[in-house]
């Protein structure tokens, strides 16, 4: 009895401890605690696996698109190659030189989608193309925001005033500009506003020419508005403008704003009076001036005394063209006085200026103090034998020991004594490379027994490699010593003798 009661109370124990292992592992009821552990880890499992597909699918989303970035690339650089290789160009992502390769309209239409192809371009010269001149749009659409293009050309482009406007827009997506030139296109100059309104926006500017741009007295004032915005241009070249003439007179004072300006050229501007006495009031200010030339400028001898005094306020000026000016007595006196405090002078062009002749002693200290001078030019001045003394005695005393460049031609007053004191005396500048005695086109000379001077110093001047003595007659004994140095010789030397 008691055995069985035992095996009951047993039974039942074992029953009680079952119904607990099953609430506890196979949930009669649900389980808080392994509910939320369950949620918990298929959340992590979900969130865990979750990058893996997001990382998996934007890779091969990139992997695409770089694909895709290459194939493009490799495209676009094909079709850029293509292009260049139909006008005999090689291919180069940073420069596209060209510079007369015949382009037409659809040429130009090509270049312009090519053009969106080179991103890294840094210059750009479609110069001496016709076909460009109303075309240019098509060319320039390449040219997108932000562009690194450094250097621009656009000379004798035939361009129209349409054109022009096509320019002005496009500069306004050029703030690396630094190299401009639209030089020989007569039609833009009626459209300059778009022009100087795209120059505005380019402040690393630092070359700007317009040659033969078709300028006005107007054009003139307009541009001078954009002077203010171009801190660092060091060139301008507005020369060969010959409508400009009496624009600068209101004007030049925007030319103060350019202080580091290196290189003004004005030759050709047919220049008033009323100019020069302007631009002697600014010149003083550009104490940064290197290159100035005036030449061709009638107007400037008659009235260029105060202007040509005034440059002994640029020391750093080292080359001054004044040729074809007509430099009278006082210009010429005031020239003089100035050059001697030119330390740095090194090209000195008087050329075509009669009054030079006979009086090339008021250049005398210049010529002793001009230790730098590199190139003299005194073509067509009318020189008589007391100039040429005074360049042999310039010569003799080694001032001019750095002369490299000497254009004495079209001195057809030059007697044969004044040739024979010089040649006798051209062996000491050991420097010289070009020499030029020529005469006028319609005037033949028999040469003198100065010649053989001349033809017997060549060999001491090793650095010479240009002889200009045209349309004076040799005779046949001197021509032969001339066949002779030429062939024998092992020196490169040209004598320039056509003509008689």
């Amino acid at each position: 009895m008691n055995q069985l009661q035992r095996k009951k109370s047993s039974e039942k124990e074992g029953k009680s401890q079952s119904s607990l292992v099953s609430r506890l592992f196979k949930g009669s009821k649900p389980n808080p605690l392994k509910t939320d552990l369950q949620k918990e880890s298929i959340k992590l499992e979900t969130t865990d696996s979750q990058p893996d597909e997001e990382m998996e699918s934007e890779a091969e989303t990139e992997t695409k698109k770089s694909l895709g970035t290459e194939t493009d690339l490799e495209a676009n650089t094909t079709k850029m190659e293509q292009f260049l290789q139909k006008l005999g160009k090689k291919p180069n992502s940073r420069s596209i030189d060209l510079n007369n390769c015949g382009l037409t309209s659809t040429d130009a239409a090509e270049l312009g989608e090519a053009l969106k192809t080179t991103p890294d371009l840094e210059e750009l010269n479609v110069s001496w193309n016709n076909k460009v001149g109303g075309n240019l749009s098509r060319i320039l659409q390449g040219i997108q925001e932000g562009s690194k293009v450094q250097i621009l050309k656009l000379m004798d482009c035939d361009l129209t005033a349409e054109d022009a406007v096509s320019v002005g827009q496009v500069l306004l997506r050029m703030q690396n500009l630094e190299v401009f030139d639209l030089s020989i296109n007569r039609n833009i100059g009626c459209r300059l506003t778009s022009i100087v309104q795209g120059l505005q926006n380019t402040p690393r500017l630092k070359v700007l020419k317009l040659q033969t741009c078709g300028l006005t007295q107007d054009s003139i004032q307009i541009l001078g508005a954009a002077f203010g915005h171009l801190p660092k241009l060091r060139t301008l070249d507005l020369s060969g403008n010959k409508e400009v003439g009496g624009g600068f007179q209101d004007s030049v004072t925007h030319l103060a704003h350019l202080k580091h300006l290196h290189v003004l050229d004005l030759h050709q501007c047919s220049l008033s009076e009323e100019d020069v006495a302007s631009l002697t009031q600014v010149i003083p200010l550009l104490s940064s001036l290197k290159e100035l030339d005036l030449s061709a400028n009638k107007k400037v001898g008659g009235s260029s005394e105060n202007l040509l005094s005034r440059l002994r306020f640029l020391p750093e000026l080292a080359t001054l063209a004044i040729n074809g000016c007509a430099l009278g007595k006082e210009a010429f006196t005031a020239l003089a006085e100035a050059s001697m405090y030119l330390p740095a002078l090194k090209i000195l062009d008087l050329s075509w200026n009669k009054y030079v002749g006979g009086n090339l002693n008021l250049l005398l200290e210049t010529l002793k103090l001009s230790a730098a001078l590199r190139v003299l030019r005194l073509r067509s001045c009318s020189l008589v034998a007391e100039d040429m003394a005074l360049l042999a005695s310039v010569i003799q005393t080694g001032h001019l020991t750095s002369l490299q460049q000497l254009d004495l031609s079209y001195n057809d007053s030059v007697s044969d004594q004044g040739w024979a004191t010089f040649s006798q005396n051209v062996p000491l500048l050991k420097e010289l490379t070009e020499l030029d005695i020529s005469l006028r086109p319609a005037n033949f000379r028999e040469c003198g027994l100065w010649f053989g001077h001349l033809l017997n110093g060549l060999t001491k001047l090793p650095m010479l490699s240009e002889l200009g003595i045209q349309r004076w007659r040799i005779p046949e004994p001197q021509m032969e010593d001339l066949e002779h140095f030429n062939r024998n010789h092992k020196r490169s030397l040209h004598f320039d003798y056509g003509g008689f």
